[in-house]
């Protein structure tokens, strides 16, 4: 017969939802700094009072456990206020991309039918038509009054922990994104995640200077006020705020994504800036010059992180490698992640074996709860119970993980399957080169061949025939590529996450000369 208490806990009533975790923390931390933004400071103490305003002021517009409201905005500390009030009311935050556009923006916002869009100001302007005709909420004088007109009362919490907490929008390479769910329970477990593997202390400060519409800032930041740090929130890449950072706190994680590490090492040298301490730096090591990895972890005195995770999983399956400062790494073989099972599979679900590639699939309680409005897709992507996640691995004797590339971007030549991360990580093993993508191109007796687009450091020179010996001693005949395209660091289109875009370069290819 069942008890009370079994109800309860069927229900999920006896596990901590994100607003009342952080509620918890602000309580016990309430004069600590919870979120610095250039010359502001505010205390947890200060961040409940508005966050419980802002709950009160949700809860008055109607919004209700389930609801979703659109946040358009860039990194302020207002975001993650948003996102923690919707959670007290089970409200889903939908974290849009303010560069996208109209289009794209249009979609996004229709996705989710938002009862709500919370807007910075000078953002209104980048609102399709269509989407103003929704309830409106600027950020400026109007939430402030807003805010001032609630008493700050505790509201209660209705929220549970499968209800979904923020929708981030995944970019992929071609098509319009899908939002991701990521559930009040995906987060927190996300936070733990973060403390055991990267071994960050209760209170190290993060620096949220990626859009806080993706992953790593919003994931980070809210692990952060679960455990009582500091959040600096910078909008953007800006080198001064970052360096300053550097120098003033004492750091966990400091995300350094592909595109901006260059210029980020550059500043360091020329500001010589003393860092105050990192325990750990980067993400995505594959797409990093070696050589730069080296500098900005000797110059930071911390390893880099070789991640391998993916918006849908949080940092697992493979985030657990590290390379020591000043290394200049020869493998970027991973290392599986602790609360996660993984396995590779072929097309047909059939576990490879050792040495073979295979789609890396994973079930772990980091896991995002599907994509909003795709219930195909989700039953396609969690077919047998374990999510699917369109990446090729090969598993090596020692259980380490090599990455091959994405199952849904490779090049077939004459037969042959082509992986261009592997052309792409022989390449960028030439110090003078500072960026590659390699992307396939129609050819008439293969079917498809790759092209190689190559940046090089201002100060080098290298050839094109120095670039074809290179890849004649590494890679078999059929994967090297027809041709190389020599282009600006700079003209490399890029996602948000700092991601080369193959599509684009494809399309460069395709236009008239």
């Amino acid at each position: 017969m069942a008890t009370e208490f079994d109800t309860q806990i069927a229900a999920g009533s006896g596990i901590g939802t994100i607003g009342t975790l952080f509620a918890a923390c602000a309580e016990l931390h309430a004069k600590r700094v919870a979120i610095e933004h250039y010359d502001r400071r505010m205390s947890y103490g200060e961040l409940l009072d508005r966050v419980s305003r802002l709950t009160a002021v949700l809860a008055a517009r109607g919004l209700r456990r389930g609801d979703r409201i659109g946040l358009l905005s860039r990194n302020r500390p207002e975001y993650l206020e948003i996102e923690l009030a919707a959670a007290n009311l089970g409200i889903i935050t939908a974290c849009l991309n303010w560069r996208l556009s109209e289009r794209e923006l249009n979609y996004c916002i229709e996705l989710v039918s938002p009862g709500l869009l919370v807007i910075e100001t000078d953002l209104t302007a980048n609102l399709p038509l269509a989407a103003k005709a929704c309830p409106i909420l600027e950020i400026g004088p109007q939430y402030e009054s807003e805010l001032a007109g609630q008493d700050g009362r505790a509201c209660t919490s209705v929220a549970q922990p499968e209800d979904g907490l923020v929708i981030l929008y995944t970019s992929g390479t071609t098509g319009l994104p899908k939002g991701a769910v990521i559930s009040h329970r995906a987060m927190a477990m996300r936070a733990l995640v973060f403390s055991s593997e990267l071994g960050i202390a209760p209170h190290d400060t993060f620096v949220a200077w990626t859009p806080l519409f993706h992953m790593a800032s919003t994931d980070h930041a809210l692990a952060t006020l679960l455990r009582g740090g500091t959040v600096v929130v910078i909008d953007g890449f800006q080198l001064d705020p970052l360096l300053s950072a550097v120098s003033q706190h004492d750091i966990g994680w400091l995300v350094l994504i592909p595109g901006m590490v260059e210029a980020f090492v550059e500043g360091l040298k020329a500001q010589r800036t003393k860092v105050k301490g990192v325990r750990v730096c980067g993400a995505m090591a594959d797409l990093v010059p070696p050589h730069t990895i080296a500098a900005v972890t000797e110059l930071l005195h911390a390893p880099f992180l070789n991640s391998f995770g993916s918006t849908e999983t949080g940092l697992p399956p493979a985030t657990r490698a590290l390379i020591a400062p000043g290394e200049v790494p020869t493998s970027l073989s991973k290392r599986q992640n602790a609360f996660c099972e993984i396995k590779l599979v072929d097309t047909s679900d059939s576990e490879v074996a050792p040495g073979e590639p295979g789609e890396l699939v994973i079930r772990s309680p980091t896991l995002f709860s599907g994509y909003w409005q795709a219930d195909e897709t989700n039953a396609r992507d969690f077919r047998g119970g374990w999510f699917h996640m369109g990446d090729v691995f090969r598993r090596n004797v020692d259980g380490s993980l090599d990455f091959v590339d994405r199952a849904k971007y490779m090049i077939k030549s004459g037969g042959e399957n082509i992986y261009p991360a592997e052309i792409e990580r022989v390449l960028l093993s030439d110090e003078r080169i500072t960026e590659v993508a390699v992307v396939r191109a129609a050819d008439p007796k293969w079917g498809e061949a790759p092209v190689a687009f190559v940046a090089c450091r201002d100060d080098a020179a290298i050839s094109k025939g120095e670039l074809a010996e290179l890849c004649r001693r590494e890679l078999a005949g059929y994967k090297r590529p027809r041709e190389f395209r020599f282009i600006a660091f700079g003209e490399f289109p890029r996602s948000t996450s700092g991601k080369v875009q193959r599509h684009e370069l494809e399309r460069l290819l395709k236009a008239p000369t």
